[in-house]
């Protein structure tokens, strides 16, 4: 393990053939060099990992190693800036708190401080190699400058240049274990003996504190300020030397400090009735600590230290480090993103293992007495298969974890043996285990595996942070597992609604596409239908059911359902829609729907359009012109008892193509409806007569691709060919 802090930084063993220490120490420099040229008081420098799925901190000045445990490891996907740098291989500026919240909510809430940041990819040749990240303090202005930016661009290519020099004489820098925190040093020298004098002559306290938070000098009026012997202060954390510092709120004040490098101040109770006020004032190297007598009213004292806490009973709390509370913050916010279950296995792959120096996961839920695999990362394949089935009375670790509620952390191979001499057999090449019983209201809910390909110390916080994230990733998997259970469901009604396949009517060609939103149960209300009426007509119908739920799902197919009743009747469209909006009365649902129907006189040549608020098709015609057909929208059904519709003739000569769709193909935030739907037109328009499915599946790409949908897309194309003899 590395000390905490190093002027010249040593590699840790790692994969390949690892750089030299001289080339990792002449990266430190110019790191260092660099960031204290641009002003800047922190600055890190992330390497890809071997196989490039994990971005690794391997070189960090300015702050501790603990203000940064939650982003040690992070996967390129991670929305933080020195992911993003490397994803869009561009410079990444935050101007400050406001933006880092806005932009970057994960890290706002585990580093709640007033800072400006900015990231850089190391690129070369167009090759990765990781990021950069540079941070200013909060007196910096919210915009960077020109020569600031130039300033960070030469400084990324210049250790993007020396990482790829030393990959291309086959010595690549690979991260090491863990992060080498670069000192902030001054010039050779320390405070004079007079210097010590005069301040000793001061009537407040004085102390000074490293950036670790570590006391590095006291003043005698300081010590008996603080009621403590010197031997017990220095080298210490006031925090963890004084029981009554020992909240969570004081050592957040002197992170504030160092992370903003703004003064920052706070009031505490020195049992059994002496109020002392701290002020402290930080720099680049570290803070001075001003202490004196403070005169609190009763009513002013703050909550957290109106009375003093038995030592004892504060460790017995875990965790009580600021650092661990907002570790869990940040993993929780993660957490909450997750919807199925496979986004809680995904969410713990790319969050959580990386943050701990882990190289896989497994997460095990109960399923009839044995403990099933519902989720794996970072395993070789085919042996997490292993863990599949196994029995709730197995004497293996997961297990234990599970019936017992506790977690259990072996950190060798050799003591895994030694705890479980009857364990069945199975080498899954990890080391070291973290096994996390994942219990939600008071259920069994699985457990979670978390694996170290080397030996790993589990230290204190680890452990606490690791428990409490137990129980979040066990309270995410519950809502994943009766989501998925739901959303099976829904989609099962909603697919057996929806028509398997379209029948076949002479002289007419049809294309079908469905696609569901991504936001909510993934299901809704949009339908489309053929229906063929005689040999020589077919209606087509497309409709819009508000709301993307179950009860959408489930009046969609009462209206398609009535639709073709009415039409297999023999009524005209106008009257079909209007029955319909009768019955949707009836039902009493509260829905309301957009429908158009289409019937199609196919020897004739010729279609009748009859609509309810629905979007008008468009219409390519044999020569590839392409129009929206103008007639009157009519009111949504629902809306009214008794609306009127109205028929409107399409002439539809052989070759000719109808495009029915619903609003999600042209609607989405921040795209402008008439582009959206002349950009369908011209694609319509360049249609040369061939595949239908091949036109349905160009016209329904763009939102095949959308990562986010927030309608139902279904579309419905007719082509006029033919009719044989």
């Amino acid at each position: 393990m590395h000390s905490s802090e190093s002027q010249v930084p040593r590699q840790q063993p790692g994969a390949g053939e690892p750089g030299t220490d001289a080339e990792f120490e002449v990266l430190a420099r110019r790191l260092a060099a660099g960031v204290g040229g641009l002003g800047a008081h922190v600055g890190g420098l992330y390497l890809l990992n071997e196989d490039g799925g994990v971005l690794e901190l391997t070189l960090l000045m300015g702050m501790p190693r603990e203000f940064v445990a939650p982003w040690e490891g992070v996967a390129p996907a991670a929305p933080i800036p020195v992911a993003e740098a490397v994803r869009e291989q561009r410079l990444v500026w935050v101007g400050g708190e406001a933006q880092m919240a806005r932009r970057y909510p994960r890290i706002a809430l585990a580093m709640p401080y007033a800072f400006c940041l900015a990231a850089l990819p190391l690129t070369v040749a167009g090759s990765s190699y990781g990021s950069l990240f540079v941070a200013w303090p909060a007196s910096h202005p919210a915009e960077l400058s020109g020569q600031e930016r130039d300033g960070l661009t030469a400084l990324a290519d210049e250790l993007a240049r020396l990482v790829a020099g030393a990959a291309a004489a086959g010595c690549p820098m690979r991260p090491g274990a863990r992060p080498v925190v670069i000192s902030a040093r001054r010039g050779r020298g320390g405070p004079t003996d007079v210097l010590s004098a005069m301040v000793a002559r001061l009537p407040e306290g004085v102390c000074a504190l490293d950036h670790a938070g570590r006391i590095s000098w006291v003043t005698p009026a300081a010590l008996d300020l603080l009621g403590a012997p010197i031997d017990r202060l220095i080298g210490a954390q006031p925090w963890s030397a004084l029981p009554w510092l020992h909240d969570p709120v004081y050592e957040d004040r002197y992170r504030a400090a160092v992370v903003s490098q703004l003064p920052t101040s706070f009031v505490a109770l020195r049992p059994p009735d002496r109020w002392l006020s701290f002020e402290l004032y930080p720099d680049a190297v570290g803070l001075t600590v001003r202490i004196t007598a403070a005169e609190v009213a009763p009513q002013d004292a703050p909550a957290t230290t109106t009375a003093a806490r038995p030592a004892s009973a504060d460790r017995a709390v875990l965790p009580t480090r600021t650092g661990g509370i907002y570790h869990i913050l940040h993993l929780a916010s993660a957490l909450t993103e997750a919807v199925g279950v496979q986004d809680v296995v995904r969410l713990v792959a790319e969050q959580i293992v990386p943050a701990f120096g882990g190289q896989s996961v497994a997460i095990l839920a109960v399923d009839g007495g044995r403990l099933r695999i519902v989720g794996h990362h970072g395993y070789p394949a085919g042996v997490v298969d292993g863990f599949d089935g196994t029995s709730l009375t197995a004497p293996t670790p997961g297990v234990r974890a599970l019936m017992t509620g506790v977690p259990s952390f072996i950190e060798s191979r050799e003591e895994l043996e030694r705890l479980y001499p009857q364990r069945p057999e199975l080498q899954d090449s990890m080391s070291a285990w973290a096994y996390l019983p994942l219990v939600a209201s008071g259920r069994l809910v699985g457990t979670c595996v978390l694996a170290f390909a080397q030996p790993h110390r589990f230290t204190t916080d680890d452990r606490a942070v690791l428990t409490s994230v137990g129980g979040l990733i066990a309270q995410a998997l519950d809502r994943a597992r009766l989501y998925d259970t739901k959303l099976e469901l829904a989609r099962g009604l909603q697919e057996s609604l929806l028509p398997h396949a379209l029948p076949p009517v002479p002289g007419l060609q049809t294309a079908a596409r469905y696609l569901p939103s991504t936001d909510g149960m993934e299901v809704g209300g949009d339908f489309f239908d053929v229906v063929r009426l005689d040999d020589d007509s077919a209606g087509a119908v497309i409709g819009d059911v508000q709301g993307h739920n179950v009860a959408a799902a489930v009046l969609m197919g009462q209206v398609r359902t009535a639709v073709r009743a009415y039409a297999t009747a023999g009524n005209d469209p106008a009257t079909i829609l209007a029955r319909t909006n009768r019955l949707m009365a009836g039902l009493g649902s509260g829905l309301l729907t957009s429908c158009a129907y289409l019937r199609l006189d196919l020897r004739g040549r010729q279609g009748w359009l009859a609509s309810a608020g629905h979007p008008m098709p468009l219409v390519r015609d044999p020569g590839g012109r392409v129009r929206v057909v103008e007639a009157p929208a009519g009111l949504l059904l629902g809306v009214e008892p008794a609306p009127a519709y109205t028929l409107t003739r399409i002439a539809l000569p052989v070759g000719s193509v109808v495009a029915l769709y619903t609003d999600g193909l042209i609607e989405a935030p921040g795209v402008d409806l008439d582009a959206a739907l002349t950009g369908i037109g011209d694609q319509l328009a360049r249609y040369d007569g061939g595949s239908l499915e091949e036109l349905a599946d160009t016209l329904i790409q763009h939102a095949e691709r959308s990562k986010r949908r927030t309608d139902d897309i279904a579309l419905l194309l007719l082509r006029s060919t033919p009719i044989t003899p």
